[in-house]
């Protein structure tokens, strides 16, 4: 084959040109600091850069935007159970203190001021929100745990209970002592020493008080389930609703007498108090039941106060036709739960929340409020016979009344400051239980927390190795590119010299 001059120009010129390719790949790797610039490059180093490169990102944002979020949730969530548990713990050492006995007026004074702040304080807690989500009401983050200001608003609500629901009290018929003064002083209608009793009722404490007074509750018990889950129920009984709306004491409400549950097959709805008072055949009935059988009381409460827990985050419930956790009614509804639970690794989540009923129970505030109410009725009738003492000798009033008013005054003194501390025994028992399970949520939070911390130490592991598989496959070795760099451009130099020399030669050279 004969091979001409411009044969040997065009492959000269190719070769040249070719060795620029390389010096320009060269350059480009080296500015750059990457092997590769486009897929076509090396197919095997970008196919491998791009699987890195998600396992990373997704890495990062596991590391770098859920780790810190679900950890900055707990701290909060920590710090809110910690407060709550101190102000459990403030209720215990209150009722510590009046579980005593022979307490001045000065000492009830304080107990009650301080129990009124620890029950200001409480739900204020289960209020508290992380980046405007509030942290304790399951998936309803836009919504607050409690009515922040009064509120018409009727909602239909349904409790599920069981026999363990049905408690007992102590009762002190004070008839309308707590009225006397020095002007009706001498009024028979004024309680005597006679009336003045103490007596232990049964009763179902509902979630509310200041219910609606004009709806009967439905109280059922569930027999059974059908395959869909729903229950299957039957009338467990039909309390009588209250209408002794004159009367100052609620639990005064049948006919003249004075207790509510004088009829042993009676069963008494007191809407001011939110309680169902059980005659005697009627708490035995209920007594009986196996604990698992399932007692509903659906009623009415339409005024909320503020402070008020919402029913939404804790009952069935329905207001303005919208239901709310109808799930909660089926066999398996109160199970269903409503978690929160953030990506946290690679096909790995963690539940990040704690709902109210874990430890915002309405039993704190209930109890509280009824240890409240005692020692107001116990600081009326201690100021009655103070009144009264001061009113003794004095030929200005009728001895004969003061006499009869000042002996039910300290019988029903004596009741008291005995319920006093048996109530308030009592209150200790019902507040440990509350710091118990306010301390299990607590265990259960911190253990989230260390969990997480494993999590979030793997995850640095694992993003500073894909850091490093990503930089070996992409990241050029720039000592590497600068020897070859040097290595092309005295191949290019020399190809120049070459070519200069052997296009200056033709045939003609020859002739």
């Amino acid at each position: 084959m004969r091979v001409t001059n411009k044969i040997m120009q065009n492959n000269t010129l190719y070769n040249i040109n070719q060795n620029k390719v390389v010096q320009d790949q060269l350059h480009t790797q080296i500015t750059t600091r990457k092997k590769v610039t486009k897929p076509s490059d090396d197919p095997v180093i970008a196919i491998r850069a791009l699987r890195l490169r998600s396992n990373l990102n997704q890495v990062s944002q596991y590391y770098e935007r859920n780790i810190p979020d679900a950890n900055q949730w707990l701290t909060l969530t920590e710090t809110a159970i910690d407060t709550t548990v101190e102000v459990i713990s403030g209720m215990i050492d209150e009722c510590r203190r009046a579980a005593k006995g022979s307490l001045t007026n000065s000492d009830k004074d304080i107990i009650l001021e301080s129990l009124k702040q620890l029950r200001s304080e409480v739900y204020a807690t289960g209020d508290s929100d992380y980046a405007g989500r509030t942290i304790f009401t399951g998936y309803r983050t836009d919504m607050k745990l409690s009515f922040q200001a009064p509120e018409n608003k009727s909602f239909t609500i349904t409790e599920q209970l069981n026999n363990k629901a049905v408690d007992s009290f102590t009762y002190v018929n004070t008839g309308n002592l707590r009225t006397v003064n020095e002007s009706t002083y001498t009024s028979n209608a004024i309680t005597t020493e006679q009336e003045i009793v103490s007596t232990q009722v049964n009763r179902i404490r509902l979630s509310y008080d200041n219910l609606e007074k004009g709806t009967v509750p439905v109280i059922n018990k569930t027999i059974s389930y059908n395959p869909d889950g729903t229950p299957v129920q039957a009338p467990l009984f039909t309390p009588t609703v209250s209408s002794k709306d004159a009367d100052p004491d609620p639990y005064r409400v049948v006919s003249d007498k004075d207790y509510a549950g004088y009829d042993s097959d009676a069963a008494i709805f007191i809407p001011e108090t939110g309680e169902i008072l059980l005659g005697e055949n009627v708490f035995n009935d209920i007594m009986k039941l196996a604990p698992e059988t399932e007692i509903t009381v659906t009623y009415e409460k339409a005024n909320w106060v503020t402070g008020d827990l919402r029913p939404e985050h804790y009952f069935a419930c329905e207001s303005d036709g919208v239901k709310y956790n109808e799930s909660y009614l089926t066999e398996n509804g109160k199970s269903a739960k409503q978690v929160i639970s953030y990506d946290v690794g690679f096909n790995q989540k963690l539940e990040i929340n704690t709902t109210a009923d874990e430890i915002f129970t309405h039993g704190i505030g209930r109890t509280v409020d009824e240890l409240i109410n005692l020692l107001d009725k116990v600081s009326d009738i201690d100021n009655v016979v103070a009144k009264l003492e001061s009113m003794q000798g004095n030929g200005a009033y009728n001895q004969t009344h003061v006499e009869r008013k000042l002996n039910a005054a300290k019988k029903a003194q004596a009741f008291l400051n005995d319920t006093i501390q048996r109530t308030f025994e009592k209150g200790i028992t019902e507040f440990q239980n509350h710091l118990e399970a306010a301390n299990t949520a607590l265990t259960a939070v911190g253990n989230r927390g260390l969990r997480l911390e494993l999590v979030e130490n793997r995850l640095n592991t694992q993003k500073s190795s894909f850091e490093q598989l990503t930089s070996e496959n992409e990241d050029a070795d720039l000592e590497d590119l600068a020897i070859r760099l040097k290595s092309a451009n005295l191949t290019y130099d020399a190809a120049l010299a070459a070519t200069g020399k052997m296009l200056n030669t033709s045939l003609l050279n020859y002739l």
